[in-house]
């Protein structure tokens, strides 16, 4: 469709077949593997779903490709699946990766234990030191991989010098956008050649589905589609159909929960009971500036540690009422965790420590309730704790 239209027009048309399937206004789901073979001349061309080519995986390949502003993208079986399929489409053994310091422990993992098996190598690099970055580089370097707000400290590195020190130095610029979503970023307009998202949280944003996507240019995803279809990650039909019902209302939903982050901000950075509050739209967060400069909202996502640390924070968990104590995040619902104990257990206390990454830290994600409701139950749960 064409591209001169908004965000919100296009999350709802873009991609959409036409004419429209037998006259369905919503694309219906095609509960099967197999298609008839025609005259295609290339493997990937076969209709197949593992192959990520149903009507289904085209639909909302083109809708995210419309939204990301890029040439193409893949929906994958599971966020990890996007992001496995993405970084082993550009390395290889031998190779060497730079990864920003502070990634969603999956993420980590992945790239400490998985990537290093097979004879990858990385360094870590501080996000916010472009003048640093250099001095990493190795001749088997290949790629740069950062993400647009870490998780779960909330950090936005500086990423358009990222995007363009990758393109200096000859690596595939890979970033996980999913805190951001493409409603607060674009970072294909700084120049990142590969968007990753785990579409279970804002993309679908109703807890309801675990999937993945990666947007980019036409080259690295035309790898990134081959390694997808050998390792076979696909989305089934159901969940493709999930998907493509969700991204019609993502507008509506991240600017609903940025608002309602924004406020629990405020009120965290006001009450005795907190330590410290990270959040990129608060003035006073270290982010801020770098948020300002290329963030259309803030996000949905607000991290704190509270004076009474890990107890604190269990007592604050348990007092409120309408925050559910559950991982993930992007959902109808407001959700509050202790990484340490969920998205972050998987690392040592070493790691996490080495991280930023205390046992008190507490994340919250922001629903679509009315702010003044969650405002009003963060404040009592807050006064709970009785610091002072």
């Amino acid at each position: 469709m064409n591209d001169d239209y908004r965000l919100d027009t296009r999350l709802v048309h873009a991609g959409e077949p036409s004419p429209r399937i037998c006259g369905a206004v919503s694309a219906p789901i095609f509960q099967t593997s197999t298609y008839e073979t025609g005259d295609e001349q290339r493997y990937e061309d076969v209709r197949y779903h593992r192959l990520n080519n149903s009507p289904n995986h085209r639909i909302l390949a083109g809708k995210l490709a419309s939204i990301e502003e890029t040439d193409d993208a893949v929906v994958t079986g599971s966020g990890m699946a996007a992001i496995s399929s993405a970084l082993f489409s550009c390395l290889s053994a031998g190779d060497h990766l730079l990864v920003q310091r502070g990634l969603y422990g999956g993420t980590w993992s992945f790239i400490s234990e998985d990537l290093t098996a097979l004879g990858i190598t990385f360094t870590v690099i501080d996000g916010a030191a472009p003048d640093t970055w250099a001095a990493a580089v190795t001749p088997s370097t290949r790629a740069l991989y950062m993400e647009a707000i870490t998780n779960p400290l909330l950090a936005i590195g500086e990423l358009a010098a990222a995007a363009s020190f990758a393109r200096e130095h000859g690596l595939v610029s890979l970033i996980d956008a999913t805190f951001a979503s493409p409603v607060n970023l674009q970072p294909a307009r700084l120049g990142f050649d590969l968007i990753i998202h785990s579409a279970t949280k804002y993309l679908n944003g109703h807890s309801d589905l675990v999937a993945g996507a990666v947007a980019g240019r036409a080259a690295p995803m035309a790898r990134v589609l081959k390694t997808l279809n050998h390792h076979g990650g696909c989305l089934s039909p159901h969940g493709c159909f999930l998907l493509y019902r969700s991204l019609k209302t993502l507008g509506l939903r991240v600017r609903a929960q940025n608002r309602a982050a924004e406020a629990m901000a405020q009120v965290l950075a006001a009450h005795p009971a907190v330590a410290r509050v990270a959040y990129p739209g608060l003035p006073a967060d270290p982010s801020h500036e770098r948020a300002k400069r290329w963030f259309t909202g803030f996000g949905g996502m607000v991290s704190f540690e509270l004076e009474g640390g890990a107890t604190a924070a269990r007592r604050l968990v348990s007092a409120l009422r309408l925050a559910i104590f559950a991982p993930s995040l992007g959902g109808t619902e407001t959700l509050i965790t202790v990484p340490a104990l969920t998205t972050h257990l998987a690392l040592s206390p070493e790691e996490r420590a080495a991280q930023g990454i205390s046992d008190g830290l507490t994340r919250i994600s922001a629903g679509i309730e009315d702010p003044r409701d969650l405002c009003a139950d963060l404040q009592r749960g807050l006064d709970t704790l009785n610091v002072g």
